[in-house]
C-alpha cells in the first residue's frame, strides 16, 4: 500500500539532492494557470455575471446572486448541531488565546539624540477569505482564517466558499453557521478561481479586497499566483501533507492513524514516515491495512494517497539523518515520536507545524489545539510561515530626525549617495544646509 525509500548505509547528499530523493507530489501550478487566465478575466469584464455562470459550469447550480443573505447565515446557526457548535465554539476560543498573543505594538528606537525610527503595524484594510468546499467542508479553515484576521484588527472581512446545489446554492449550511459564530456577515457563494478573482477585481456585489488567503485546489493556487502583486496572497497551497519523524519507542497505531488520516484529505495527499527502525516500519506498514478497511473515503482517497508517489516509508540510521531529511522535506505537519520527542523537535529547522509525542497529533492542530492550520507546503516551509495575526500586518517606519540629527550624518548620506552616483540624493541634503555639508561633530 506504502512503497519505501532506503536512504540508510550511505552518506546522505546535500541541499537539492537530498530532496529529490524524497516524495513529492506533482502540483503543476504553472500548467494551472494558463487555464484559470481566462476565468479571472471574464469575472474581471463581467463580474456577478461570470461568476453566476461560472457556479452554473462548475457547481452545478444556478445562483439568483452571489452574496449569501443575512437570514442564511442566521438560519444556518439555528439549525447546527449544538456538539459541532460546542466544538466550534471551543475550537474559535483556543484560535483566539493562541493569536491574540501574536499581536505587535508599536516601538520607538532612539537611534541618536533627536533622532529615531517608530516601526507602527497597520492592518490591511480588507481581506477576502477562503474555505474550501469540495470533497470535504471545512468550518474548521474558516476558523484559522477568520480569528487572525480579526485580531490584527482588520476592518472588513469577506469569505467566500463554493456554491452548493445540495443546499440551493448556498455555501455548506456548516460554513455558513461558522462564519455567523465569528460575526462574518459578509460571505459569498463562489470558489476556486472564480473567488480569488472576484476578491482581486472586485465585483457589483464584492468591493475589492487587499489580501486573499485560505486553502484551496490547485485552481486557487493557480489564480493566487496570477494575482500576485495586484493584491497580498498568504501562500500558495498545494496538496496537504504529513511526515512522521519515528524511532522504535513510537507506537505503530498512533503512526498508521496519523499518516491515513492526512490521506483521507485528499489522492494527492502526502503521507511520509521517516524512521530508523525497520521493526516500526513493518509494523505501520502491516497495522495500514485493517485500519484504512475500517474507514471511509478509501478507494478515492485514502488509498491513492498512500499508494501514490507522495508518499512513503523512508529507512535512515539514525534520529540525526532523519532530523535532515525532515528538514529537507520540510513538511506542512511534521509530527515528532521518538524518545526525548521535545529535544529532537528543538532541532529541526524547517515544518510548518511540529507535533510532539504521542499525545498531539496533527488532529489537534486542525481543529483544537488552538494553533493555526493553514501551513506551507510543498516544501515551503523551509521560507515560509503558517498564517497568523502576522500575515494581516504591516510594518511602517516612521523615521522623525531634528535639524542637529540630519546634520550629524548629513557627511556619510552625501558620501555614500555619490558612491551610488545618485548626486541628487545629496543634492537633497545639501539643499537643507545652505548646499554645504555640515561637519561631523
Amino acid at each position: 500500500m506504502i512503497s519505501r525509500i532506503d536512504l540508510r548505509g550511505d552518506a546522505l547528499p546535500e541541499g537539492p539532492a537530498l530532496r529529490d530523493l524524497l516524495p513529492r507530489a506533482e502540483f503543476d501550478v504553472q500548467a494551472a494557470l494558463e487555464k484559470v487566465r481566462p476565468i479571472c478575466e471574464d469575472v474581471h469584464h463581467r463580474g456577478d455575471a461570470a461568476l453566476i455562470d461560472f457556479a452554473e459550469r462548475f457547481d452545478g447550480v444556478r445562483l439568483d446572486q452571489v452574496r449569501v443573505p443575512a437570514a442564511a447565515l442566521t438560519r444556518a446557526l439555528e439549525e447546527l448541531d449544538p456538539a459541532v457548535r460546542a466544538a466550534l465554539e471551543e475550537s474559535i476560543r483556543r484560535a483566539r488565546t493562541v493569536h491574540r498573543e501574536q499581536r505587535r505594538s508599536t516601538h520607538t528606537t532612539q537611534v541618536v539624540p533627536g533622532g529615531s525610527v517608530t516601526e507602527k503595524w497597520v492592518p490591511v484594510e480588507r481581506v477576502g477569505l477562503y474555505a474550501p468546499g469540495g470533497r470535504s467542508v471545512y468550518p474548521s479553515s474558516v476558523v484559522m482564517n477568520v480569528v487572525p484576521a480579526q485580531e490584527a484588527g482588520v476592518e472588513s472581512i469577506a469569505l467566500a466558499s463554493p456554491a452548493q446545489a445540495e443546499f440551493s446554492g448556498l455555501p455548506h449550511p456548516t460554513i455558513l453557521a461558522a462564519c455567523a459564530l465569528l460575526g462574518v456577515d459578509e460571505v459569498y457563494a463562489a470558489g476556486g478561481a472564480t473567488a480569488v478573482a472576484m476578491f482581486a477585481y472586485g465585483t457589483e456585489s464584492c468591493p475589492p479586497a487587499n489580501m486573499v488567503t485560505g486553502p484551496g485546489n490547485i485552481w486557487v493556487a493557480a489564480a493566487k499566483r496570477y494575482f500576485t502583486g495586484k493584491i497580498g496572497i498568504d501562500a500558495e497551497a498545494g496538496p496537504t501533507e504529513i511526515a512522521v519523524l519515528a524511532d522504535d519507542t513510537a507506537d505503530p497505531v498512533h503512526v498508521a492513524s496519523d499518516l491515513i488520516s492526512q490521506a483521507e484529505h485528499d489522492p494527492l495527499a502526502a503521507a511520509v514516515l521517516v524512521t530508523d527502525s525497520v521493526e516500526l516500519a513493518d509494523a505501520v506498514e502491516k497495522e495500514l491495512e485493517p485500519q484504512v478497511a475500517a474507514t471511509r473515503h478509501v478507494d478515492d482517497r485514502i488509498v491513492p494517497a498512500l499508494s501514490g508517489k507522495q508518499s512513503a516509508i523512508v529507512l535512515v540510521d539514525g534520529i540525526d539523518e532523519g532530523l535532515r531529511v525532515v528538514d529537507a522535506y520540510g513538511a506542512e505537519h511534521l509530527e515528532i515520536q521518538t524518545a526525548d520527542a521535545t529535544a529532537v523537535a528543538d532541532r529541526v529547522r524547517n515544518a510548518g507545524a511540529i507535533f510532539i509525542g504521542p499525545w498531539a497529533p496533527v488532529s489537534l492542530g486542525d481543529y483544537a489545539a488552538g494553533s493555526n492550520h493553514v501551513l506551507p507546503t510543498g516544501g515551503c516551509a523551509c521560507h515560509s510561515s503558517g498564517l497568523s495575526v502576522q500575515s494581516f500586518l504591516r510594518g511602517i517606519h516612521i523615521v522623525d530626525y531634528t535639524k542637529d540629527a540630519l546634520a550629524e550624518v548629513a557627511h556619510h548620506v552625501v558620501t555614500l549617495a555619490e558612491a551610488e552616483d545618485l548626486p541628487a540624493h545629496g543634492a537633497a541634503i545639501k539643499a537643507r544646509f545652505g548646499w554645504k555639508v555640515p561637519e561631523s561633530k
